[in-house]
């Protein structure tokens, strides 16, 4: 069992839901990221889901989308995002990393050197948002063959045909998209979530998380009632745009430690 894999059991058998925080790699600054990642497990994160920085993202909104600038700019490439991995686990041996990106980094890299690169930096799981199954054949087995959890998004407008597509190619988890759109978008359809996760939960053992739209306590207590995963992105990365370098940690902490309390308040 991958370490995703053995951090949902343990989570379910303490009757808990797993809290995913985002940041992107380099972003406010290249000596941040692996101190950010070490606050975000203090702050009670689960696993952790690190943005590797591109140029032209589809599912990113605009605050997502500065923060890649901002990490570009810190000539942060995937090779770099490697070596912070490496880095956290010299400490860090246990949470679970899951890198959220484009195919064009790891296709410029080569696959099979992207993968046993990955496993050598301690990464658990890759989320490759422009590889749908579809076209995910052979990509996803090079992953699976690495010990990477292939890890696929579905959304509202996911056809049911779809999703026992996903469930198929997919490792770790399913990343359920709340909302129809980009990061950052809207309020959630709480019923709307929960109908579209018992229809994923027909056709998937694998647990279920929900990001898009999740911006506080509330809303993560709200998803925790009906996901097993609470993914926060738009948020966190917010946070650090607006935050004093100096005072980024500490105020990231604060905020994950308050939707942690949210997350946990779904099981009580």
């Amino acid at each position: 069992m991958s370490r995703i894999g053995q951090t949902f059991a343990a989570l379910k058998a303490q009757n808990k839901k797993a809290l995913i925080p985002f940041i992107t790699a380099g972003d406010p600054g290249r000596g941040m990221t692996v101190p950010l990642m070490h606050a975000l497990v203090e702050a009670g994160a689960d696993i952790i889901e690190l943005g590797v920085p591109f140029s032209d993202p589809m599912a990113d909104g605009p605050v997502i989308q500065r923060a890649s600038e901002r990490a570009l700019a810190n000539k942060i490439g995937l090779k770099d995002v490697l070596a912070m991995t490496a880095e956290f686990r010299k400490i860090n041996t246990t949470t679970p990393v899951v890198l959220m990106g484009y195919a064009n980094p790891v296709e410029r890299m080569g696959y099979a050197v992207f993968a046993e690169a990955a496993k050598a930096a301690g990464v658990d799981g890759v989320l490759t948002v422009d590889i749908p199954p579809e076209e995910s054949v052979g990509v996803a087995d090079v992953f699976k063959a690495a010990g990477l959890d292939p890890i696929f998004l579905l959304s509202p407008t996911t056809p049911e045909s779809r999703v026992e597509l996903v469930a198929a190619a997919a490792g770790g988890f399913i990343y359920y998209v709340s909302l129809k759109g980009v990061t950052g978008s809207a309020n959630l359809d709480m019923d709307e979530v929960a109908q579209k996760i018992a229809t994923i939960r027909r056709h998937c053992t694998l647990p279920v998380g929900v990001g898009f739209g999740i911006r506080d306590a509330a809303t993560a207590e709200a998803v925790a009632r009906i996901a097993d995963a609470v993914v926060v992105g738009s948020r966190i990365v917010n946070e650090i745009e607006t935050s004093p370098e100096s005072e980024v940690v500490s105020r990231v902490k604060t905020l994950v430690q308050d939707l942690r309390r949210g997350v946990d308040a779904a099981s009580k």
